[in-house]
């Protein structure tokens, strides 16, 4: 036998060999697809089954709202009781439930927090589900890859809400996008989601092709050729899965032209997708008075803002420290300027945090010109916007900025960054006229302070004007009747 006839032999062996192997994996991947379409097909009867019983005791249909941090205090928890406000005025006949994972507080406290920090009181109670493993969507869980991390963890949070309760309408309000296929195919329910900021974003993927530094991607990252290339797959993988995951809603909201270019770009369904501007408490603030203050002895910044690491809270200190620096020889000198940083604490990571920023105003000497101002109430919020002539915002791509709405809408020179929301939707012309400023650095935000004070009070009081005027459109009337406009479709669907 030649040799050219023992390699067509030992290749005919070969793939005789080759298949039997593959046949009885064929055989063994079809038998396990089977039992897990067996399974999700139980899985999803059982959690009817629920719902079913569930219905016929209530007698009505169930909406829900996924909010892990319902008690939080920030934007999106003003957006969350605004919401279920405006659904509980227009359909008497459905109940409400939140998800929450706020376990050392009771369901009153949480409505009595929502009615002292917002001034929002609901027509008729809600019902809490208290879920017990938030842990697992807490960042600080995940020091790296935390975006995956997450989002793995909000599925096993979700899976405990849904075994919890099942709904008939979910609505994701707090950009969990991976529960929605969970309730959407394992519980049958209808879904709809209120996007405040994508999980990631293009300008997040350009960060880190750029290779450079902020708060989520470290140097020893961006000074890494290899570990830039590595995250820029990883990111661009999770965007994949992200994607497909909030591309399951049936109905998606979203707070501002700029988050809405992401999202179209990532869940690619804009029949489904419409911008909802956030509520804001626009008319607690218009009896601030608008006059001049020229005759002020100490000017206040105020910066209103949860104490998160994307707020850049850094940079207002240590720009506010240059503002200092240069008015050491000028009129009042340091004792004629004060930041006032107020905004909410989550969790024990927060807290961690303001304390890491008060130990940065005693490094700059700025300590005794910072006051902080935690988890205040309304009135004592609505006190100190009062008394501000400038309102302060660093945040680098910020979905919109409801902060920034209020000391507008308060009267306040608005001080913003130069991207995101501010800049397309909030701090814009307004019949001509100038509502405010933008800046991006150190630099930017020190020179504008200055330039803000070195007005005349005249001119100061006009963008005042204009900023006022210019934010009614952000009004809870306007959030309410855009939100019950775009809801109507999915509400039309329940079984009354």
């Amino acid at each position: 036998m030649s040799g050219h006839d023992q390699l067509v032999l030992c290749l005919c062996e070969l793939t005789r060999l080759l298949w039997k192997l593959l046949l009885p994996l064929v055989v063994l991947c079809v038998l396990l697809i089977a039992v897990l379409v067996l399974l999700v097909l139980a899985v999803r009867l059982w959690l009817q089954s629920s719902r079913n019983a569930r219905r016929a005791r209530d007698g009505r249909p169930t909406v829900a709202f996924f909010h892990p941090y319902c008690n939080a205090g920030g934007g999106g928890e003003r957006v969350l009781w605004c919401a279920i406000r405006a659904l509980q005025n227009r359909y008497m006949d459905i109940n409400f439930v939140v998800y929450t994972g706020d376990l050392g507080v009771t369901g009153q406290q949480i409505l009595d927090g929502a009615r002292r920090r917002f001034n929002i009181v609901l027509p008729r109670p809600v019902q809490f589900v208290f879920l017990r493993h938030r842990l697992l969507v807490e960042p600080g869980l995940f020091p790296h890859f935390t975006l995956l991390g997450q989002s793995v963890g909000s599925i096993f949070l979700g899976w405990e809400a849904l075994t919890e309760f099942v709904p008939d309408l979910y609505i994701d309000s707090m950009g969990y996008a991976f529960t929605l296929p969970l309730f959407r195919y394992l519980g049958g329910c209808s879904v709809g989601s209120y996007v405040h900021y994508p999980t990631i974003s293009t300008d997040m993927l350009s960060v880190v092709r750029e290779r450079n530094p902020r708060f989520n991607n470290p140097d020893y990252v961006s000074n890494s050729l290899f570990l830039s290339a590595f995250k820029v797959v990883y990111y661009c993988l999770f965007a994949l899965l992200y994607g497909m995951a909030g591309s399951c809603s049936d109905l998606i909201m979203v707070n501002s032209s700029w988050t809405l270019d992401h999202i179209l770009s990532l869940w690619r369904a804009p029949n489904r997708t419409s911008v909802v501007y956030p509520p804001c408490d626009v008319g607690a603030f218009l009896d601030v008075p608008l006059e001049e203050d020229g005759d002020r002895k100490c000017h206040s910044i105020v910066s209103i803002g949860q104490f998160r690491p994307e707020k850049d809270h850094r940079l207002q200190i240590r720009a506010f420290k240059k503002v200092l620096d240069r008015r050491r020889e000028g009129a009042g000198g340091r004792e004629a300027l004060k930041l006032v940083l107020i905004g909410g604490c989550r969790n024990q990571q927060d807290e961690d945090r303001v304390l890491m920023l008060r130990g940065l105003c005693q490094e700059l000497g700025v300590a005794d010109r910072v006051e902080f101002k935690l988890n205040i109430p309304f009135e004592e919020l609505k006190r100190e916007m009062g008394e501000a002539t400038i309102g302060l915002h660093t945040m680098w791509n910020e979905h919109f900025g409801i902060g920034i709405v209020e000391c507008m809408a308060a009267g306040k020179v608005i001080l913003a960054h130069k991207s995101g929301g501010p800049k397309l939707d909030i701090v814009v012309p307004f019949e001509g006229g100038q509502t405010g400023f933008l800046a991006d650095d150190e630099d930017s935000y020190a020179e504008a302070i200055d330039r803000i004070l070195a007005l005349p009070p005249a001119s100061r009081l006009q963008i005042r004007r204009n900023a006022r005027q210019s934010v009614a459109r952000f009004s809870d009337q306007e959030f309410e009747a855009c939100f019950i406009a775009a809801m109507e479709p999915l509400m039309g669907t329940l079984e009354r």
